[in-house]
Parts: C-alpha cells; structure tokens; sequence
C-alpha cells in the first residue's frame, strides 16, 4: 500500500509531503507515513534538513473524523511529535491553507514555521467538546503567551497567518510555499542556527499574570453557562504555567482530555459537528440533481427580516435588489443595513472600507418590473397568507422562467402560496431567523410540488451564504415553529398551575438557553404571536386545553421589550426583564377564573414538560415525515432556538436521558392532563421504547 507521506529532495533539504486529500487528515497511515519519512530524512546523509509540508490546497487541518470514537492505532500523534521534536535536523513546517487541531500540534512540533499570508492556524478542539490533547494546550502559550492561548483555545476560532507571526506562533511569512520554505530551511544549515524545541523551555509562560486564570474561568462561566470544554482548556493552560517541567503539564492535559473524553456533553457536541453534515444530504433528490445558479437576487421588504437576508448575500458578493412599496422605507431599510455594516467595522470585523463594497452590492426600486432578471426572490414579508398570495402572484407575472420563487414564511402553508403561481414546482419556504445577518439556521420548506432543482438550489443557496440549511417538509410552523408551540403552552399552563414566569425563565436559563421562554416572547414581541393564535383559534380543536394568559397580557398594551412591558418589566435602555407584581396579581386572578387549582410546581418538572414536549413533538415530526432525521431536529434547534449545543439538541437529549425514561414521564404527564393536552405519547416514541432502541436507531 502507498503511503499519503513522501519525501522529495531540493538539494540539500527534504521535503516531507502529506499527500491526503481533501484536507490532509492526521490519519493512522498519515502518522505512520510522518513517522518513516523523517527517519529516511534523518538516515539520508545528503539531507541537512527537513520541511514539512502539506500537497493539495492545505496543511493539516486536523484529525480523521473517520477514527473517531474508535481506539487510537500506533503510533500515536504525541510520539510523531516527539520524534520531529528530536530530529538532530532543524525541521521547518510550511503553513498554507489551514494547520488546525493536531495539524497546528504537528507544526509545534518543527523546530521552526513558516506560512504563506492567507493561512490560518487555530486549536479549533473546544467545539467538539475536547482539548487539544497533543500538547497544544502546553506548546501554545510558550510561543503566544498565556493569554493570547487562552483566547485561541477556549474559543476554537482560527487566526490569519499575519496574526500569527505577530503572535509568535510562525517565524516567517513567505511568498511561495515549497520554495519558501526551503529557501528559509537552507538558510539555517547555512548559518548552524539551533534547534528551537519549544518544550524545551518556558517561552513567554512568565510573561503571564497568574491572575489570568481566574478571570477567564469567571468569563467562561458567564458566557458558556455550564460548559465543560472551555473551563478544561482554560485549566491545562494554566498548568502549562504552574507545572514543574513539560511532562507534569502535558500529563494534566491528558488527564483533562481523558474526562472531557468521557463527558456526555463530548457525544453532544460531536454529534451536531456530524449532523451539520448529514442534514445537507437529502436522501430522495436524484445524485445528478443540478442546482440553478444564483448570479443576481431579489428580496420583496426592506424590513427587519428583508434587510438581514440582503446583507447576507451582500457579504459574499452576490448583488440585491430590495423592494418596497415607498421609498422611505427603502431609506429607512438600506440606513439599518449601513449602521450594521459600520457597527461590525468599528468592532474589527471587517475594513471600513469594505462598508461601502458591501453597500454597493444593494440596489433600491419600488417597482416589481425591476427585479424580473434575478435567479431567485425572498418575499421577506408580514406573516399574512392573503398579502404573500397577492405577491407571489405579481412574482408570476413579472419573474423569468425557471426564477425560484422563496417565502420568508415561518408558519404558513407553502402549498397554498405556490397556488397564487403558475409555477409550483420553483416555489419554496426560505425561513431565516431574525437577525437574519446572524442567526445561522436556514429552515428550508419543500411544497408537495417544489422541484428536485428549486429544493437543491435553496439547500446550496444556505451553504453558500454560510447557513446551515435544514429542509423540512411543509405544515404549519414546519420544523422549528411547531416544537416550539406545544413548549410555550407548557410554560404558560406551568404559569397557570403555580409557578411563575421568572421560575420557567430560570429553570430553562441554567439548563442552558440563551434566555427562558417568557423573555424570548417579550424579546420577540408578544404581538406576534397574539396575532398567529387569533388566527389559530378559528379552527382550534373543541377540547383541547388552551391559555389565554398571554392574550391578556398584550390586551393590556403590553407587547414586550419594545413597550418595556411584558410578561416582565424592563427599564429604559435595558434588556434585563425585571418580575412585575401586576403580572403576579394577573395570573392568580387568571387561574381562579380558569379553575386552576395552584400548586407547587418543582424546577424538575418545568425542565420535563418544557423539554419532553418538544421532543414528544419532535418524534411526530419525525414519524410524519416533516423532518428527515432525529439529527434534522437538533441541527434545528441548536442553531435556530438556542438550544444548548452542548446537550446535542432535544432528540440527543431523550437518547442520553434514556428513551425510555422519557416515555415513562410523557406517560406521566398524559395521565395527569388528559387527553386535552399535548401529552399523547408519540407512537414513534412508544415502538422505539418497545424495541429497546432511542432516536439514534431510527431510520425511515
């Protein structure tokens, strides 16, 4: 069998090149391959050093995925390492594309680097719930410092090559990789330069505040509410600082990789790093499906939601047209976008100069006539079914053949839309979430007769523009919007029965939202979904149990943050809600009325029904085939509800809590309500349960 590594000569330097596309992944072949070529490089007299380099379009970006979960074959990427470390040959690693993970770990382990200038270097291990767990956490603050370590590890995010150099990470940018490198390679044989083995010495660990440490773990708590990674990342760089030597260092790293190994919250993680993979795949679209090609976009609304959708094909060069009805909210529209734009300049994101690049890919008209050239129109209108029918059918009229035809719809039936066109099968459900600039889920809706072609362009559409796009089938609120409404009922009849909204709001913070509940709606708007329940409760089922508490709350003006009165209270400038003892009085008064007797109602029991209703939901969801995969789901909620990344989503949750346990609470509950609750047990649940299987088994 070839191996991925070979060793070439330019003159008097070996090149050693990983040679495992499409990212050069630290396989068990690729360590072995690492291994044997530096030992021919070391027995070749003619060599006087060595490059390590990756072909193709990038250095290492890491390890295989294919191996994990799986026992480490020898050798193992700490003796590859170590090896290099003590080549009696100076060895340069040459940096193009991106040295992440084990493959920054490996060119720690060269005695020098270099990079070209658009590489990137990061120890990206803290997203998948781990550490670098091949010294990373012990080699990087001695050549950055302590803090500019800490940053890069706790985060995952990558660093630009430039910024590296300046760092201390690399010793030199070239120009050209290969030439480069043994161009600088040849310059230490020629002047006997030493070795520079970073575990050898301190480095810039004494540089460091021992205060560092504390302050970070303080940060991390606040931020990434019980998360483990970070605070283990942030715990082996500091032992990098207070270890007697590098191996007592490099052994508390280890122990900490070991527990985060073992943590559930690692499986989580791992599990939506995978997912946002899977869910791009779509089992029933022919393998030759070709996607249309988007060269030019058209938005209908320059609102909150339209403005954020422009910006996001703005920001990958891809021009807009925004339509309006007046001119002055296309002024107020393109003046928010502008503010947005600077706003991330003066915060470093981008040039300041990139504003006017960005702006200048946005174009204005208050005519429909104008946009009939664009490959694809996002209606980014109100949630009204008879206002989006009447825009569809001018899209009709004016739109060029085979032009998809996308509804910003959160709720609203896709079909019925399609039938204001005569063209179903270019029709789709786009559902961004607000802000649409930031939030990266991409909830794509099919109709009963959208194209192979329409449904891959949207899932194309949503890569390119850097969402993750889930597709779901089409009812009302789809994927996402339909969990959700049987989890708000839960909070509100939890209300209803003795708790009180900052209790939900609490008990769902600490398991790791963002926010409860009852601040998302205020946050939201109570508004919004008063007027989505008004239209609900026309066909609302005889029966079936229904809270009208939030109807009276915006019945009193009081519509949320925007009004500074909600389900909370929130003061000038503020958006920290505050309990309000009018809402107290309100929902005593609201219970006696609705013949609830109220009760004590325990924090275990909020996270249950909040929790298990939505993957009760989910599992019908799943059975009816509105989403493909019980990952589908996660991948939803993670990143479009907030749903702690480190419990992998609700249907990763049920499988770790234990299907069956789930099922036993459901049941539970369904005893307790009725039948006119939410509660009847999923079937899909129950034959999952009966079976000895969870979520993780299902297949369609």
């Amino acid at each position: 069998m070839t191996s991925p590594v070979v060793l070439e000569k330019h003159g008097e330097i070996g090149v050693i090149l990983v040679q495992n596309p499409p990212v050069n992944a630290l396989s068990q072949a690729v360590r072995q391959g690492l291994a044997d070529r530096l030992a021919e490089a070391n027995a070749d007299d003619e060599i006087k050093g060595i490059v390590l380099a990756g072909d193709g379009r990038t250095f290492i970006a890491g390890a295989d995925i294919r191996e994990f979960g799986k026992p480490m074959q020898e050798p193992d990427l700490n003796s590859v390492i170590r090896a290099y470390e003590e080549s009696p040959k100076p060895v340069v690693a040459a940096i193009h594309g991106t040295a992440l993970g084990g493959g920054l770990e490996t060119a720690f382990a060269a005695h020098y680097r270099v990079a070209v200038p658009k590489s990137f270097v990061g120890l990206p291990e803290v997203k998948l719930g781990l550490l670098p767990g091949a010294g990373g956490t012990q080699r990087l603050p001695r050549v950055a410092g302590v803090e500019t370590a800490l940053k890069m590890i706790t985060s995952g995010d990558m660093v630009p090559a430039p910024m590296a150099a300046k760092a201390g990470i690399v010793d030199e940018i070239v120009d050209e990789l290969i030439p480069g490198a043994v161009a600088f390679c040849e310059k230490l044989v020629a002047e006997g330069a030493p070795r520079k083995v970073i575990r050898e010495s301190r480095g810039k660990l004494d540089e460091a505040d021992p205060a560092i440490f504390e302050t970070f773990k303080s940060d991390l708590a606040k931020k990434q509410r019980g998360v483990l990674a970070p605070q283990n990342c942030t715990l082996a760089v500091e032992a990098a600082y207070r270890a007697e030597s590098f191996e007592a260092g490099l052994a508390e790293e280890r122990r900490l990789f070991g527990e985060l190994m073992e943590s559930p919250q690692r499986a989580a993680q791992i599990h939506i790093f995978f997912g946002e993979r899977e869910v791009a795949k779509i089992p029933d679209l022919p393998k030759d499906t070709q996607a249309k090609k988007i060269g030019k976009v058209a938005i209908i609304g320059c609102g909150t939601m339209g403005g954020g959708i422009a910006m996001n094909f703005a920001n990958v060069g891809i021009p807009v047209t925004i339509v309006e009805n007046e001119q002055a909210a296309l002024d107020r529209g393109f003046g928010i976008i502008r503010k947005n734009y600077e706003n991330s300049a003066k915060r470093g994101r981008f040039p300041m100069e990139e504003v006017e690049k960005r702006m200048g890919r946005l174009s204005a008209t208050t005519s429909y006539e104008d946009i009939g050239d664009a490959d694809i129109v996002i209606e980014a209108v109100f949630e009204e079914m008879e206002l989006k029918k009447e825009i569809f059918a001018k899209l009709d009229k004016v739109m060029k053949p085979g032009a998809v035809l996308a509804s910003n719809t959160s709720t609203l039936d896709i079909d019925e839309i399609a039938s204001a066109t005569s063209r179903p099968e270019d029709v789709i459900g786009t559902h961004f979430f607000s802000p649409a600039n930031v939030m990266r889920l991409l909830e794509n809706v099919r109709g009963e007769k959208s194209s192979p072609e329409t449904i891959k362009t949207a899932m194309d559409m949503g890569k390119a523009i850097g969402k993750v796009a889930v597709l779901a089938g089409n009812c009302h609120g789809f994927i996402g919007n339909r969990m959700l409404h049987p989890y708000r009922r839960q909070a509100e009849f939890l209300v209803e029965e003795g708790a009180q909204p900052e209790d939900v709001d609490r008990v769902i913070y600490d398991f790791g939202f963002a926010m409860g509940p009852f601040a998302m709606g205020d946050l939201a708007g109570l508004d919004v979904g008063y007027r989505v329940r008004q239209h609900q409760l026309k066909t609302w089922p005889q029966g079936k149990r229904y809270s009208s508490l939030a109807d009276k709350i915006v019945e009193m003006g009081r519509h949320g943050q925007k009004t500074q009165a909600g389900w909370f209270l929130y003061e000038e400038g503020s958006r920290a809600p505050k309990p309000d003892p009018v809402i107290k009085e309100l929902i005593a008064k609201h219970a006696a009325e609705a013949g609830v007797k109220r009760r004590e109602v325990s924090d275990e029991e909020i996270l249950e029904r909040c929790i298990y209703a939505l993957v009760n939901e989910g599992a019908k969801i799943l059975e009816e085939g509105i989403a493909i995969r019980p990952v589908d789901i996660d991948i939803t909620y993670v990143y479009g509800y907030a749903f702690p990344k480190h419990r992998g989503g609700p249907m990763h949750y049920a499988d770790a809590v234990g299907l069956d346990k789930v099922l036993a609470r459901i049941r539970h509950f369904h005893e307790q309500s009725g039948d006119g609750d939410d509660w009847e047990p999923a079937p899909l649940i129950e034959r999952l349960v009966a079976e000895g299987k969870g979520f993780r088994d299902f297949t369609r």
